[in-house]
């Protein structure tokens, strides 16, 4: 009989808004990703979604994202009913993760997930495919193309299950392509963007800034762009790298 793997679980939140406590939970999604005898990671099981109340309104502009309406949620349970059963399948899941998971841990507090070590794709696809002509969920879906991913299983978008396995599919190979230890790391660390967000230099890499430019961004109130323009600065004084990640890197 084939042992029960260990697993990721990528999660994804539907919520009123994005400061909790003022906003609330009103659907969290999952699919979990594990780790084969073969050596390899993939998807593990069906995943589910399951609908909270969110104590409050939701707002029309929410509403408008994910469709979810007050009397969808009117009769659901309520988050901490839900929440930690999802989030801590104990002892199997070794860490959670999620696209821009810096969102999530904001209503996925650590006395909710035992303290979880958390993925963050978004962080891990700025390293790994810094190529990429957008960072978000859905262009990396159409982009990479993953292999295996059902068109309809991962629509409509902006809905908690379809979205979470949509980020399942850039974990698996994300872990294919680097260690979990590494994947942990870069998702503790702000974005290393691969190219400047905004401004005259927009769409330019960092390497191709001239210094003061490059010292303009070093007090950026994005940590991301403050981040990476750190790193750029590092690896001019010798001190560090930016960009694709090399094969050393891959293996820590």
């Amino acid at each position: 009989m084939r042992p029960t793997p260990q697993i990721i679980r990528v999660i994804d939140l539907e919520t009123t808004g994005s400061a909790p406590p003022a906003h609330g939970v009103c659907e969290i999604g999952w699919q979990d990703v594990a780790l084969q005898p073969s050596g390899r990671w993939e998807l593990e099981g069906e995943g589910g979604s399951i609908l909270v109340n969110p104590g409050r309104a939701i707002p029309p502009i929410t509403q408008a994202i994910h469709h979810i309406l007050d009397e969808d949620v009117a009769e659901a349970p309520w988050w901490h009913d839900v929440a930690r059963r999802v989030l801590d399948p104990y002892p199997r899941r070794v860490a959670l993760a999620a696209h821009r998971a810096d969102f999530e841990q904001q209503f996925c507090t650590a006395n909710l997930t035992h303290g979880a070590d958390w993925i963050c794709t978004w962080k891990c696809a700025l390293r790994l495919w810094p190529d990429s002509p957008s960072f978000s969920n859905q262009v990396l879906r159409y982009w990479r193309r993953p292999d295996g991913l059902d068109q309809q299983r991962g629509l409509p978008v902006h809905r908690a299950f379809p979205d979470a396995y949509v980020t399942a599919f850039h974990l698996r190979d994300q872990l294919n392509e680097a260690s979990l230890a590494q994947l942990l790391e870069w998702s503790r660390d702000p974005g290393l963007l691969p190219r400047v967000r905004y401004g005259p230099h927009r769409g330019k890499e960092w390497r191709e800034l001239d210094h003061e430019s490059l010292m303009g961004f070093l007090t950026d109130r994005d940590p991301d762009i403050r981040f990476t323009a750190n790193a750029e600065m590092d690896r001019r004084s010798g001190g560090g790298r930016i960009g694709r990640a090399g094969a050393q890197d891959l293996l820590l």
